[in-house]
């Protein structure tokens, strides 16, 4: 039940980011919905082998690499959910910054599990 209340406030926040900035386009909550589903597969299995593929280069820039490797996320989503669009480079990395704002403030609001 967890997943699901996640991938939700997930999918709304998404919507919320993608009304803030004009160079993300996200039609409607469906399109939301499945966005959450595929970044939760994409963090869960590609970002792991992109963190250790980096590990030089996020050590030697005290992780502000991991910014770049969270865009680069999001451009890959955005090659793989239809409608979704992100007009370049930096919008992923703004687009990625306040969803990941957004998703905490919604998630201290839901009140989540503590662990």
């Amino acid at each position: 039940m967890n997943i699901i209340i996640r991938l939700l406030v997930t999918a709304l926040a998404a919507m919320v980011t993608a009304y803030i900035l004009p160079g993300v386009h996200l039609p409607d909550f469906k399109t939301a919905l499945i966005l959450a589903l595929v970044l939760a597969i994409l963090n869960l299995l590609v970002k792991p082998v992109l963190i250790l593929l980096t590990l030089p280069v996020t050590v030697i820039t005290l992780g502000l690499f991991l910014l770049v490797i969270n865009a680069v996320i999001i451009l890959l989503a955005a090659n793989l959910v239809d409608r979704f669009e992100v007009d370049g480079f930096f919008w992923a990395l703004l687009f990625s910054i306040v969803l990941s704002v957004i998703n905490s403030i919604m998630h201290g609001i839901a009140g989540g599990e503590k662990d």
